[in-house]
């Protein structure tokens, strides 16, 4: 190696663009929550009483779609 290509030698690193991190997509069962309501029935009729919320089985509660 000789003094002149050694002296051209470039002193900084040049930088790399990382592009943005695309959105999770939501999950279309509960609709990004994680979390879905059914509804309570009770009685030998079978008459509704209310709701009760549970983990999405389809997400496993994270709210992202899963392919």
């Amino acid at each position: 190696m000789d003094a002149v290509t050694a002296a051209k030698k470039p002193t900084t690193r040049p930088r790399k663009t990382t592009a943005p991190k695309p959105e999770p997509v939501k999950c279309r069962t509960c609709k990004g929550s994680g979390e879905v309501s059914r509804t309570v029935r009770v009685g030998r009729k079978q008459r509704p009483v209310g709701q009760q919320t549970g983990l999405c089985l389809a997400c496993l509660g994270s709210g992202e779609a899963t392919d």
